[in-house]
């Protein structure tokens, strides 16, 4: 059976201009470090700047795998529910039809390109942003399409789907950041208590 296994990743911290800083670079590489033990066919990222670092250094472990931009995996808002709830109100202020149709059309994008089983057995990172790991984990639970917005992950934090030939996607983990130690944990979070 066919299997297409997915790391999906949200990239390493970043400062205010979208470039890893310090502690991007270096959660970046401890994360390519458990990435290499991996049979990784292909490392895909988002085309932004902090996504497309990250997957060079992820990379640096992974010589096998060929590298490459999906445009997919951008930053975006994959979803504007109709009734936004009153923690979200703020962020979707000013948000106009059209901004949230063309967000739902890259989110349709994203999940018919990586959300389904491969032709082959294959294993791919991608490189991403804390929505669009949302969004596909919100996709291989089946979830309704807001329930996105109750999803978040931290930097370099790893989770693992597997799209199965004929029956229904698995999520194998979710947000594990065990690779980091607790200094580099909880990066790209608000503030809170974390476990």
């Amino acid at each position: 059976m066919a299997t297409r296994h997915l790391y999906v990743v949200r990239h390493g911290a970043a400062d205010p201009f979208g470039e890893l800083t310090d502690v991007g670079e270096r959660q970046a590489h401890l994360l390519g470090r458990r990435l290499a033990q991996l049979p990784v066919d292909a490392v895909w990222h988002s085309p932004l700047p902090r996504a497309a670092r990250t997957a060079r250094i992820l990379a640096e472990y992974l010589p096998d795998a060929a590298v490459g931009e999906a445009p997919e995996l951008v930053d975006h808002v994959p979803h504007v529910p109709t009734d936004v709830p009153p923690a979200w109100a703020g962020f979707f202020d000013g948000y106009d039809p059209e901004e949230a149709a063309a967000g739902a059309r890259v989110a349709e994008a994203l999940t018919a390109r990586f959300a389904r089983p491969a032709d082959t057995e294959v294993h791919e990172v991608l490189v991403t942003h804390a929505y669009q790991v949302a969004w596909l984990v919100r996709d291989a639970l089946g979830a309704p399409p807001a329930r996105w917005l109750a999803m978040s992950c931290g930097n370099t934090a790893l989770t693992v789907i597997q799209h199965w030939s004929g029956t229904l996607p698995s999520l194998l983990l979710y947000n594990d950041m065990s690779h980091l130690p607790a200094e580099l944990r909880w990066t790209g979070f608000g503030p809170g208590t974390r476990p």
